[in-house]
């Protein structure tokens, strides 16, 4: 495999692809900067009064999921302490029996 990439052509030529594509990328994420949005993106991006009637969802939906990722932490952390009593109480129970 080593000997591909002894050849000047094949290398170079590995070279000049990556650099085009680099290029070709940077090129376009700073074009999608400049452009404006268009009536149809002002359109779906305008709010709508159809959907006023489900603000409050969202509110319910985010304490929720605050509630949840709280009790994920509650449970984590009643787990640790479970371990390290556990870990306490054999080191303990070692001690004694040396003793």
């Amino acid at each position: 495999m080593a000997f591909f990439f002894n050849k000047p052509g094949i290398a170079s030529h590995f070279r000049s692809h990556s650099q085009q594509k680099t290029e070709d990328s940077l090129s376009q994420s700073r074009r999608g900067f400049h452009i404006e949005p268009g009536p149809r993106e002002k359109a779906l991006l305008a709010e709508d009064p159809a959907l006023k009637q489900f603000k409050s969802h969202k509110k319910g939906v985010w304490r929720i999921k605050r509630i949840g990722d709280v009790l994920t932490i509650v449970v984590v952390a009643g787990c640790c302490y479970e371990i390290y009593v556990r870990a306490v109480m054999r080191e303990e129970a070692r001690k004694q029996a040396k003793a």
